[in-house]
């Protein structure tokens, strides 16, 4: 049996932070983490790395970027977000069912994690390439979102993986906790599938949530999600959940819910950490369309990265669970990197006939309508803006698009072929602002945390991009730090 102070499920973004914060402290610390090292990073590895943080102005950004050039603030308005905007669109989305004490730690303690996180190697830089537009000469960040991790995803995982293995926790890959026990003297146990058993006064579950179980996807999220391609880790089918309520925690959440995007068609059935970048989310510049050659979705209903993560769900509803994305010259220079990579269903025509005709399966005749009744219904005459809500939108449609409507007119013409990628779900555990797991009486249970996707307390209906990571890194780190007490307190009892 292998004993330790703390021991941390999960080996993504918020088990990484739970394992460094409780080893801050001296505690000895083991990571348990079910991948293999090369497919190390869970759900973490796969996304662009942006972070929500709360910020009063470029002094603060400049705590978190300390390399951020005077050109750069010169040529850049990255304005302000108060905590005040963050808590209040959080909880809108959420349509306020997000818990306000879990929620108000995060926003509150998201500009000190993320400095603390760059004591921890991780190094932060503006994100120019996906949530800025140069306006007037300026770059103008929209959206909340100023601030990612230099590598993305991978390179997060990577700083804080070689972090921690400098300052000694111990991890164990390719390590599958399947049960989860107590012990007669009150230490945690938890089992491996592969015959290891791990015991330690506290445990922090940081495993992600369950959108990998096709099983579980087709039980709690409904009919067709079985057939939904993942987006993110083939890692993360619930094992920490169901560790967690069989010893009495509380489910809880929104476990019908989950951020799934228009991902490329071509994508892989299993999320790939050798071929990320395949989500398609600037469908806010364009126009959408299914099978049938109508659109189904008002594209500029709000900056795309508060509607993106349920645009999965609108085309898994479309025949064949299919939708094209249609750009023309006004907007196909700005988007960003994942409609360049070199597997993406891309079709190109010169004319908007000669498009419709390349797009195996859709009604040509109903499509070539759609989008000359689009056309017509442009507001031209209102300033495009894709740095904010411009206001330029349709009018007559049964269906409108409220910002950024550009006629299709300007060849050559561009569609794309996506589906629905999932990329993790909101239902899991309830937990209180200092992390705890809490039991179906809302009482801590003892010793027992969690951090990361499986917490059920923030996500309803709705996602704010960069609002994951954030929220994984404060409360693994309020995890960790919690964790490391509660085994002190153990030890000199």
């Amino acid at each position: 049996m292998h004993s330790f102070d703390v021991i941390v499920l999960g080996g993504g973004n918020a088990g990484l932070c739970a394992a460094l914060a409780a080893r801050e402290t001296g505690a000895r610390v083991a990571l348990v983490e079910r991948a293999p090292e090369e497919q190390k990073g869970g759900n973490s590895a796969h996304t662009g790395g942006a972070f929500r943080v709360a910020y009063r102005g470029n002094d603060d950004l400049r705590v978190l970027m300390p390399d951020l050039l005077d050109s750069e603030l010169e040529t850049s308005d990255f304005g302000s977000y108060s905590e005040d905007d963050f808590f209040g669109e959080l909880a809108a989305m959420s349509q306020y069912r997000a818990d306000p004490e879990v929620l108000d730690t995060v926003v509150t303690q998201s500009l000190d994690t993320l400095r603390w996180m760059t004591t921890k190697g991780v190094r932060f830089m503006p994100i120019y390439g996906r949530q800025a537009f140069k306006v007037d000469g300026k770059y103008k960040f929209w959206g909340g979102l100023t601030v990612e991790v230099s590598g993305g995803g991978l390179g997060l995982v990577e700083a804080l993986s070689n972090r921690a293995q400098r300052e000694g926790v111990e991890v164990f890959y390719g390590a599958r906790a399947k049960r989860l026990n107590r012990c007669g003297d009150g230490r945690w146990q938890v089992l491996a599938a592969d015959g290891e058993v791990f015991a330690a006064p506290a445990v922090i579950v940081a495993t992600g949530g369950f959108h990998a179980n096709l099983r579980w996807r087709a039980q709690y999220l409904g009919p067709g999600w079985d057939l939904a391609k993942v987006r993110g880790s083939r890692f993360n089918t619930g094992d920490g959940i169901q560790m967690a309520l069989d010893i009495g925690a509380a489910a809880h959440g929104n476990w019908s819910g989950c951020h799934a995007v228009f991902y490329d068609l071509n994508a892989p059935a299993m999320g790939d950490i050798d071929l990320l970048n395949m989500q398609k989310n600037y469908f806010h510049l364009g126009v959408v369309v299914n099978a049938e050659g109508r659109r189904f979705v008002d594209e500029g209903e709000d900056f795309r990265n508060y509607t993106y993560s349920g645009m999965g769900e609108k085309v898994l509803r479309q025949p064949g669970g299919v939708a094209w994305q249609i750009f023309d010259q006004h907007s196909e220079s700005l988007l960003p990197d994942e409609y360049r990579v070199r597997q993406a269903t891309r079709i190109q025509a010169d004319s908007l006939e000669e498009l419709a005709g390349k797009l195996e399966g859709v009604n040509t005749r109903a499509l070539l309508q759609t989008l000359e009744e689009y056309n017509a219904a442009v507001r031209s005459d209102i300033p495009f803006n894709p740095a904010i809500r411009d206001g330029r939108c349709t009018e007559g449609l049964a269906l409108p698009k409220s910002n950024w409507a550009n006629p299709l007119i300007k060849p050559p013409f561009v569609a794309y072929a996506v589906t629905c990628g999932i990329t993790f779900t909101f239902g899991g555990l309830q937990v209180d602002s200092q992390a705890q797991v809490l039991d179906e009486q809302g009482q801590p249970i003892d010793g027992l945390y969690a951090a990361g996707e499986l917490v059920g307390n923030l996500y309803y209906v709705k996602y704010a991009g960069g609002a994951g990571l954030t929220s994984g890194s404060v409360l693994g780190r309020l995890a960790g730090a919690g964790a490391a007490a509660r085994s002190d307190e153990w030890q000199r009892a």
